[in-house]
Protein backbone atom coordinates (compact mmCIF):
# COMPACT_ATOMS: atom_id res chain seq x y z
CA UNK A 1 0.00 0.00 0.00
CA UNK A 2 1.01 3.32 -0.19
CA UNK A 3 1.99 5.94 2.66
CA UNK A 4 2.70 9.48 2.31
CA UNK A 5 6.57 10.25 3.93
CA UNK A 6 8.46 13.50 4.29
CA UNK A 7 11.78 12.70 3.22
CA UNK A 8 13.27 16.06 3.91
CA UNK A 9 12.58 19.79 4.08
CA UNK A 10 10.41 20.72 1.23
CA UNK A 11 10.23 17.07 -0.26
CA UNK A 12 7.51 14.30 0.19
CA UNK A 13 6.28 10.98 -1.72
CA UNK A 14 4.36 8.37 -1.70
CA UNK A 15 6.16 5.04 -0.87
CA UNK A 16 5.13 1.27 -0.23
CA UNK A 17 4.82 -0.26 3.08
CA UNK A 18 3.33 -3.32 3.85
CA UNK A 19 -0.62 -3.36 4.34
CA UNK A 20 -1.59 -3.30 7.32
CA UNK A 21 -3.77 -7.03 9.30
CA UNK A 22 -5.50 -7.72 11.91
CA UNK A 23 -2.58 -8.69 14.53
CA UNK A 24 -5.98 -9.54 17.36
CA UNK A 25 -9.16 -9.74 18.07
CA UNK A 26 -9.79 -6.26 19.09
CA UNK A 27 -8.33 -4.58 15.83
CA UNK A 28 -9.66 -2.78 13.06
CA UNK A 29 -8.41 -1.78 9.27
CA UNK A 30 -9.66 1.62 8.27
CA UNK A 31 -9.26 3.38 5.09
CA UNK A 32 -8.70 6.92 5.54
CA UNK A 33 -10.61 9.12 2.82
CA UNK A 34 -9.88 12.55 4.37
CA UNK A 35 -6.76 13.62 5.99
CA UNK A 36 -5.62 17.14 7.33
CA UNK A 37 -2.72 18.71 7.56
CA UNK A 38 -1.54 19.53 11.66
CA UNK A 39 -0.06 22.80 12.71
CA UNK A 40 2.94 21.29 14.05
CA UNK A 41 3.18 19.20 10.81
CA UNK A 42 4.47 22.63 9.08
CA UNK A 43 7.63 22.94 10.83
CA UNK A 44 9.95 20.26 9.71
CA UNK A 45 7.88 20.76 5.66
CA UNK A 46 8.84 24.28 5.78
CA UNK A 47 12.31 24.45 7.29
CA UNK A 48 15.66 22.68 7.88
CA UNK A 49 15.13 21.58 11.70
CA UNK A 50 16.43 18.09 12.20
CA UNK A 51 19.84 18.85 12.46
CA UNK A 52 20.03 22.44 13.90
CA UNK A 53 17.25 20.66 16.49
CA UNK A 54 20.08 18.15 17.20
CA UNK A 55 22.50 20.16 18.30
CA UNK A 56 20.16 21.96 20.17
CA UNK A 57 19.28 18.71 22.66
CA UNK A 58 22.99 18.54 22.65
CA UNK A 59 23.88 21.85 23.88
CA UNK A 60 20.58 22.04 26.35
CA UNK A 61 19.23 24.45 24.22
CA UNK A 62 16.01 22.63 23.20
CA UNK A 63 14.09 20.20 26.31
CA UNK A 64 15.17 16.96 25.76
CA UNK A 65 11.94 15.29 25.69
CA UNK A 66 11.51 16.49 22.07
CA UNK A 67 13.90 13.69 21.22
CA UNK A 68 11.43 10.81 23.19
CA UNK A 69 9.04 12.56 21.02
CA UNK A 70 10.52 12.81 17.68
CA UNK A 71 13.75 11.15 17.94
CA UNK A 72 17.28 12.14 18.92
CA UNK A 73 17.43 13.54 15.13
CA UNK A 74 14.09 15.34 15.25
CA UNK A 75 11.62 14.84 11.98
CA UNK A 76 14.76 12.68 10.03
CA UNK A 77 12.96 11.37 7.62
CA UNK A 78 11.77 9.42 5.66
CA UNK A 79 8.50 8.26 7.93
CA UNK A 80 4.82 8.43 7.45
CA UNK A 81 3.40 12.14 8.09
CA UNK A 82 -0.14 12.63 9.27
CA UNK A 83 -2.30 12.80 12.50
CA UNK A 84 -6.03 13.83 11.53
CA UNK A 85 -7.88 11.64 9.34
CA UNK A 86 -12.09 10.63 8.35
CA UNK A 87 -12.16 6.74 7.61
CA UNK A 88 -14.31 4.26 6.70
CA UNK A 89 -14.02 0.95 8.51
CA UNK A 90 -13.14 -2.02 6.34
CA UNK A 91 -12.38 -4.82 8.51
CA UNK A 92 -12.98 -6.01 12.06
CA UNK A 93 -11.44 -8.43 14.58
CA UNK A 94 -13.83 -10.67 16.32
CA UNK A 95 -14.42 -8.73 19.50
CA UNK A 96 -15.26 -5.38 18.12
CA UNK A 97 -18.57 -4.92 18.55
CA UNK A 98 -18.88 -1.03 18.77
CA UNK A 99 -18.09 -0.27 14.86
CA UNK A 100 -19.37 -1.81 11.76
CA UNK A 101 -17.88 -2.30 8.00
CA UNK A 102 -18.49 0.78 6.25
CA UNK A 103 -19.09 3.10 9.31
CA UNK A 104 -17.28 6.83 8.98
CA UNK A 105 -15.20 7.61 12.25
CA UNK A 106 -12.17 9.22 13.43
CA UNK A 107 -9.18 8.22 14.24
CA UNK A 108 -7.66 10.02 17.68
CA UNK A 109 -4.09 11.06 16.83
CA UNK A 110 -2.63 9.47 19.96
CA UNK A 111 -3.16 5.62 20.23
CA UNK A 112 -4.65 4.36 23.53
CA UNK A 113 -6.07 1.44 24.97
CA UNK A 114 -8.93 2.86 27.45
CA UNK A 115 -8.15 0.41 29.99
CA UNK A 116 -5.42 1.85 32.19
CA UNK A 117 -5.15 4.41 34.67
CA UNK A 118 -4.39 7.09 32.72
CA UNK A 119 -6.83 6.24 29.85
CA UNK A 120 -9.10 5.80 32.48
CA UNK A 121 -8.25 9.49 34.25
CA UNK A 122 -8.55 10.72 30.79
CA UNK A 123 -5.20 11.18 29.27
CA UNK A 124 -5.47 9.26 26.83
CA UNK A 125 -2.32 10.84 25.03
CA UNK A 126 -0.52 9.04 27.79
CA UNK A 127 -1.63 5.49 27.70
CA UNK A 128 0.93 3.25 29.68
CA UNK A 129 -0.42 0.47 27.13
CA UNK A 130 0.82 1.23 24.10
CA UNK A 131 3.18 3.87 25.04
CA UNK A 132 6.99 2.40 25.33
CA UNK A 133 8.28 6.14 25.29
CA UNK A 134 6.86 9.64 25.97
CA UNK A 135 3.96 9.15 23.39
CA UNK A 136 2.16 6.51 21.44
CA UNK A 137 0.65 8.36 17.95
CA UNK A 138 0.46 8.43 14.17
CA UNK A 139 2.14 10.43 12.10
CA UNK A 140 5.62 11.82 14.58
CA UNK A 141 7.93 8.97 12.99
CA UNK A 142 9.32 5.57 14.78
CA UNK A 143 10.31 7.50 18.53
CA UNK A 144 6.26 7.95 19.09
CA UNK A 145 5.37 4.04 17.96
CA UNK A 146 5.28 1.66 14.64
CA UNK A 147 1.72 3.27 13.63
CA UNK A 148 2.55 5.24 10.28
CA UNK A 149 1.28 7.94 9.21
CA UNK A 150 -2.52 8.51 8.50
CA UNK A 151 -1.94 9.63 5.05
CA UNK A 152 -2.13 5.99 3.95
CA UNK A 153 -4.26 3.61 1.83
CA UNK A 154 -5.56 1.69 4.89
CA UNK A 155 -4.32 1.92 8.96
CA UNK A 156 -4.85 -0.73 11.51
CA UNK A 157 -6.30 0.63 14.74
CA UNK A 158 -5.90 -1.58 17.77
CA UNK A 159 -8.38 -1.23 20.57
CA UNK A 160 -10.73 -0.41 18.07
CA UNK A 161 -13.78 -0.15 20.40
CA UNK A 162 -11.60 2.51 22.08
CA UNK A 163 -10.32 4.62 19.75
CA UNK A 164 -12.69 5.00 17.11
CA UNK A 165 -15.44 7.43 17.32
CA UNK A 166 -18.42 7.33 14.56
CA UNK A 167 -19.11 10.42 12.54
CA UNK A 168 -22.76 11.64 13.40
CA UNK A 169 -25.46 10.26 10.58
CA UNK A 170 -25.76 14.00 8.23
CA UNK A 171 -22.45 15.25 9.39
CA UNK A 172 -20.38 16.29 6.50
CA UNK A 173 -16.70 14.68 7.01
CA UNK A 174 -14.99 17.68 5.80
CA UNK A 175 -16.37 20.01 8.45
CA UNK A 176 -14.52 17.44 11.03
CA UNK A 177 -11.01 16.77 9.21
CA UNK A 178 -9.27 17.87 11.91
CA UNK A 179 -11.46 16.31 14.97
CA UNK A 180 -8.21 13.71 15.19
CA UNK A 181 -6.08 16.56 16.71
CA UNK A 182 -6.45 20.15 16.07
CA UNK A 183 -9.93 20.95 16.10
CA UNK A 184 -10.80 19.34 19.38
CA UNK A 185 -7.67 20.86 20.64
CA UNK A 186 -9.40 24.02 20.01
CA UNK A 187 -11.96 22.70 22.27
CA UNK A 188 -10.27 22.17 25.09
CA UNK A 189 -9.02 25.15 25.28
CA UNK A 190 -12.17 27.41 25.54
CA UNK A 191 -15.15 25.45 26.24
CA UNK A 192 -14.39 24.05 29.55
CA UNK A 193 -13.79 27.22 30.84
CA UNK A 194 -16.30 29.21 28.86
CA UNK A 195 -19.03 26.07 30.60
CA UNK A 196 -17.77 27.54 34.22
CA UNK A 197 -18.11 31.19 33.07
CA UNK A 198 -20.87 31.65 30.71
CA UNK A 199 -20.37 34.80 28.21
CA UNK A 200 -17.00 35.12 29.22
CA UNK A 201 -14.38 36.84 27.53
CA UNK A 202 -11.89 35.35 25.17
CA UNK A 203 -8.67 36.36 23.87
CA UNK A 204 -6.94 34.45 21.19
CA UNK A 205 -3.44 34.92 20.01
CA UNK A 206 -2.62 33.52 16.69
CA UNK A 207 0.39 32.15 14.37
CA UNK A 208 2.27 28.54 15.10
CA UNK A 209 -1.19 27.19 16.01
CA UNK A 210 -2.30 28.23 12.61
CA UNK A 211 -5.72 26.25 12.25
CA UNK A 212 -6.08 25.67 16.20
CA UNK A 213 -6.44 29.35 17.28
CA UNK A 214 -9.13 29.99 14.36
CA UNK A 215 -11.35 26.83 15.55
CA UNK A 216 -10.95 28.29 19.43
CA UNK A 217 -12.02 31.49 18.04
CA UNK A 218 -14.55 30.17 16.32
CA UNK A 219 -15.69 27.89 18.80
CA UNK A 220 -15.75 30.92 21.21
CA UNK A 221 -18.30 32.73 19.38
CA UNK A 222 -20.12 29.48 19.32
CA UNK A 223 -20.53 28.69 22.76
CA UNK A 224 -21.56 32.23 23.94
CA UNK A 225 -18.45 34.32 24.76
CA UNK A 226 -19.65 38.03 25.21
CA UNK A 227 -16.02 39.24 23.37
CA UNK A 228 -13.49 36.65 21.35
CA UNK A 229 -10.96 38.91 19.96
CA UNK A 230 -8.59 37.43 17.64
CA UNK A 231 -5.08 38.75 17.51
CA UNK A 232 -2.55 37.98 14.70
CA UNK A 233 0.05 39.57 12.20
CA UNK A 234 -1.49 37.29 9.27
CA UNK A 235 -3.99 38.76 6.69
CA UNK A 236 -5.69 35.23 5.76
CA UNK A 237 -5.97 33.99 9.40
CA UNK A 238 -7.62 37.51 10.63
CA UNK A 239 -10.17 37.43 7.87
CA UNK A 240 -11.04 33.53 8.18
CA UNK A 241 -11.26 34.58 12.33
CA UNK A 242 -13.72 37.50 10.98
CA UNK A 243 -16.05 34.83 8.79
CA UNK A 244 -16.06 33.19 12.65
CA UNK A 245 -17.75 35.84 13.95
CA UNK A 246 -14.69 36.89 15.67
CA UNK A 247 -13.45 40.41 16.30
CA UNK A 248 -9.90 40.41 14.65
CA UNK A 249 -7.15 42.56 15.27
CA UNK A 250 -4.21 43.35 13.40
CA UNK A 251 -0.61 43.63 14.88
CA UNK A 252 2.55 43.52 13.67
CA UNK A 253 4.85 40.42 13.23
CA UNK A 254 7.26 39.70 15.36
CA UNK A 255 7.73 39.77 19.32
CA UNK A 256 4.14 40.42 20.36
CA UNK A 257 4.13 43.30 23.21
CA UNK A 258 1.51 43.96 25.80
CA UNK A 259 0.83 46.97 24.21
CA UNK A 260 -0.59 45.77 20.79
CA UNK A 261 -3.92 43.97 22.35
CA UNK A 262 -7.18 45.35 22.36
CA UNK A 263 -6.66 46.93 25.65
CA UNK A 264 -9.15 44.74 27.74
CA UNK A 265 -8.74 41.68 30.21
CA UNK A 266 -10.30 37.94 29.41
CA UNK A 267 -11.36 35.39 31.25
CA UNK A 268 -9.67 32.77 28.38
CA UNK A 269 -6.65 33.30 27.19
CA UNK A 270 -5.77 30.95 24.06
CA UNK A 271 -1.43 31.35 23.27
CA UNK A 272 -0.85 29.96 20.26
CA UNK A 273 2.18 31.87 18.78
CA UNK A 274 4.57 29.28 20.36
CA UNK A 275 6.47 31.84 21.97
CA UNK A 276 7.39 32.82 25.36
CA UNK A 277 6.58 36.14 24.79
CA UNK A 278 2.89 35.12 23.75
CA UNK A 279 2.75 32.89 27.26
CA UNK A 280 3.97 36.39 29.40
CA UNK A 281 1.14 38.18 27.10
CA UNK A 282 -1.78 35.92 27.95
CA UNK A 283 -1.14 35.70 31.06
CA UNK A 284 -0.89 38.79 32.07
CA UNK A 285 -4.23 39.81 29.47
CA UNK A 286 -6.39 37.67 32.24
CA UNK A 287 -8.88 39.16 34.30
CA UNK A 288 -8.66 38.02 38.30
CA UNK A 289 -8.56 33.59 38.30
CA UNK A 290 -8.44 33.61 34.29
CA UNK A 291 -7.43 30.19 32.93
CA UNK A 292 -4.50 30.53 29.96
CA UNK A 293 -3.99 27.68 27.40
CA UNK A 294 -1.04 27.14 25.69
CA UNK A 295 -1.47 25.30 22.49
CA UNK A 296 1.56 25.53 20.86
CA UNK A 297 4.88 23.95 21.10
CA UNK A 298 7.84 25.68 23.80
CA UNK A 299 11.19 24.45 23.36
CA UNK A 300 13.57 25.76 25.10
CA UNK A 301 13.81 24.60 28.64
CA UNK A 302 14.21 27.92 30.23
CA UNK A 303 11.13 28.99 28.84
CA UNK A 304 9.97 32.41 31.26
CA UNK A 305 6.55 32.45 33.20
CA UNK A 306 5.35 35.12 34.97
CA UNK A 307 4.66 33.42 37.82
CA UNK A 308 4.11 36.16 40.51
CA UNK A 309 2.01 37.82 38.55
CA UNK A 310 -0.18 34.52 38.35
CA UNK A 311 0.13 34.49 41.60
CA UNK A 312 -1.15 38.00 42.32
CA UNK A 313 -4.15 37.28 39.63
CA UNK A 314 -4.65 34.16 40.97
CA UNK A 315 -4.35 32.96 37.19
CA UNK A 316 -3.98 29.30 35.69
CA UNK A 317 -1.67 28.33 32.70
CA UNK A 318 -2.44 25.19 31.46
CA UNK A 319 0.55 23.98 28.82
CA UNK A 320 -0.09 19.72 27.39
CA UNK A 321 -0.49 17.59 25.02
CA UNK A 322 -4.25 17.19 23.30
CA UNK A 323 -6.13 14.67 25.05
CA UNK A 324 -8.18 13.51 21.95
CA UNK A 325 -10.14 10.84 22.71
CA UNK A 326 -12.82 12.20 25.85
CA UNK A 327 -13.44 15.04 24.17
CA UNK A 328 -14.71 13.49 20.92
CA UNK A 329 -18.21 12.83 21.53
CA UNK A 330 -19.49 15.90 23.23
CA UNK A 331 -17.28 17.60 19.45
CA UNK A 332 -18.78 15.55 17.55
CA UNK A 333 -22.20 16.02 19.26
CA UNK A 334 -22.08 19.99 19.55
CA UNK A 335 -20.71 20.47 16.05
CA UNK A 336 -23.80 18.56 14.09
CA UNK A 337 -26.35 20.25 17.16
CA UNK A 338 -25.27 23.74 16.46
CA UNK A 339 -24.31 23.36 12.76
CA UNK A 340 -20.50 24.51 13.60
CA UNK A 341 -18.91 25.43 10.42
CA UNK A 342 -15.80 24.13 10.97
CA UNK A 343 -14.75 24.47 7.51
CA UNK A 344 -14.24 27.58 7.08
CA UNK A 345 -10.53 27.50 8.62
CA UNK A 346 -9.97 25.01 5.33
CA UNK A 347 -8.04 27.16 3.09
CA UNK A 348 -7.09 24.54 0.42
CA UNK A 349 -9.19 21.22 -0.47
CA UNK A 350 -6.87 18.99 -2.51
CA UNK A 351 -6.78 15.72 -4.43
CA UNK A 352 -6.00 12.53 -2.66
CA UNK A 353 -3.39 11.64 -5.22
CA UNK A 354 -1.80 15.07 -4.93
CA UNK A 355 -0.70 14.60 -1.67
CA UNK A 356 3.42 15.31 -1.88
CA UNK A 357 2.54 19.00 -3.71
CA UNK A 358 -0.02 19.74 -1.61
CA UNK A 359 1.32 19.04 1.69
CA UNK A 360 4.44 21.41 0.95
CA UNK A 361 1.31 24.34 0.67
CA UNK A 362 2.06 27.16 2.45
CA UNK A 363 -1.62 27.19 3.36
CA UNK A 364 -3.33 27.95 6.59
CA UNK A 365 -5.25 24.33 6.53
CA UNK A 366 -5.15 21.92 4.24
CA UNK A 367 -7.39 18.88 3.41
CA UNK A 368 -7.01 16.26 1.32
CA UNK A 369 -9.77 13.76 0.34
CA UNK A 370 -10.70 11.09 -2.36
CA UNK A 371 -13.90 9.30 -2.45
CA UNK A 372 -15.15 6.52 -0.19
CA UNK A 373 -14.95 3.29 -1.13
CA UNK A 374 -18.23 2.13 -4.11
CA UNK A 375 -19.08 6.05 -3.99
CA UNK A 376 -19.64 7.26 -7.06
Amino acid sequence: MRELQLIGPHRLEWRERPDPTLRGPRDAIVRPFIASRCDGDTLPIHRHVSRPMQAGLRLGLIDPIVAGICGNVPFRGPFGIGHECVAEVVALGGEVTGSAVGDIVIVPWAVSCGDCVECRRGLTAKCSTTSAGVLSAFGFGPASGPWGGMVADLLRIPFADHMLVKVPDGLDPLRVAAASDNLSDAWRTVVPMLEQRPGGSVLVLGGAAQSIGLYAAGLAVAQGAGVVDYVDHRTERLEIAEKLGATAHRVPKGKLRLSDLPGRSYDVAVEGTSTAAGIDVAIRSLTPGGHCNAAGYYLPPGTKVPIMHMYGNDATLRVGISHVRPILPALLDFIAREDFPAEVVTTRVADWDDAPDAYRERTTKLVLRRPRLGAA
